[in-house]
């Protein structure tokens, strides 16, 4: 998962409790099956990675949500560290606190690659970060609006700067369920392919090449790119998931929409 956008609380108090858009992006070789609900864990509605059997984003029945993004850190790679998939999918199949499974999180953080974990149980959100060479660390994030990539959540990357903006004109019409206009909305924004300019990319590790090739919102690429695009809404009566998937160069193959009443 390369890209996360949502609101927390956007109600403050009223419906709904979350809304969240995300872009997951991976080499297309890799084996992945598509949002579903889980045969041995019928609570959770998640993708899967099947080389790992962990995911980048879910959500659970009684409203528990988890994503994650990868710390984009190349000199500090592990070859043989643990699935990161493991700390979602563990949070969604269990009923720790988010606070406590971010702190158990913390702790064994030093046996996966750099992460960016999201953790909401219904009260809080907690972010935990790994990565960059900083102690991992956890802390609430407060109601409002919150965009993370493969940094800091916040940093100002471009594609981050112009998919928050266009996040908030997406749902600036105030609270309410998913709507299918503004369903559209987030996936409309999730598709932006602008490329930053050289001025503006981020230098993270990685070649000119890459960056340049990962700086779009939306990657068209031939080997990696945007697998799936996904908006999620929470509210205190029922759960929306919705996921449109796409192929080597960008084209959609397919949709999946999960809904839950709670």
């Amino acid at each position: 998962m390369c890209l996360i956008v949502l609101d927390w609380q956007p109600g403050r108090g009223r419906d709904p409790s979350l809304r969240v858009a995300a872009n997951r992006d991976e080499f297309h070789h890799r084996p992945t099956a598509p949002l579903q609900v889980w045969p041995d864990a019928p609570q959770v509605m998640a993708g899967r990675d099947l080389v790992s059997g962990g995911t980048w984003l879910g959500v659970s029945t009684d409203g528990r949500f988890a994503a994650l993004t990868n710390y984009r850190d190349p000199a500090r790679q592990q070859p043989d560290a643990r699935s990161r998939g493991a700390l979602v999918a563990d949070f969604l199949t269990g009923q720790m606190p988010a606070a406590e499974h971010a702190a158990a999180c913390v702790r064994e953080a030093a046996q996966y690659n750099g992460f960016n974990l999201l953790l909401c149980d219904g009260r809080d959100l907690i972010w935990v970060g790994h990565g960059g060479g900083h102690p991992p660390r956890s802390a609430p994030l407060p109601p409002g609006l919150h965009a993370l990539s493969n940094h800091l959540p916040g940093t100002p990357w471009p594609k981050l700067v112009r998919a928050r903006e266009a996040f908030g004109r997406a749902t600036d019409e105030g609270s309410g369920a998913a709507t299918e206009a503004r369903v559209d909305a987030l996936f409309e924004l999730l598709l932006d392919p602008t490329p930053a300019a050289d001025a503006d990319l981020p230098d993270t590790g990685v070649s000119l090449e890459w960056e340049r090739r990962l700086s779009p919102v939306f990657i068209a690429g031939d080997d990696y790119g945007t697998r799936s695009r996904t908006v999620l809404v929470i509210d205190p009566a029922a759960i929306r998931i919705e996921e449109r998937r796409h192929g080597p160069g960008g084209g959609e193959t397919g949709r999946t929409v999960l809904t839950a009443v709670r």
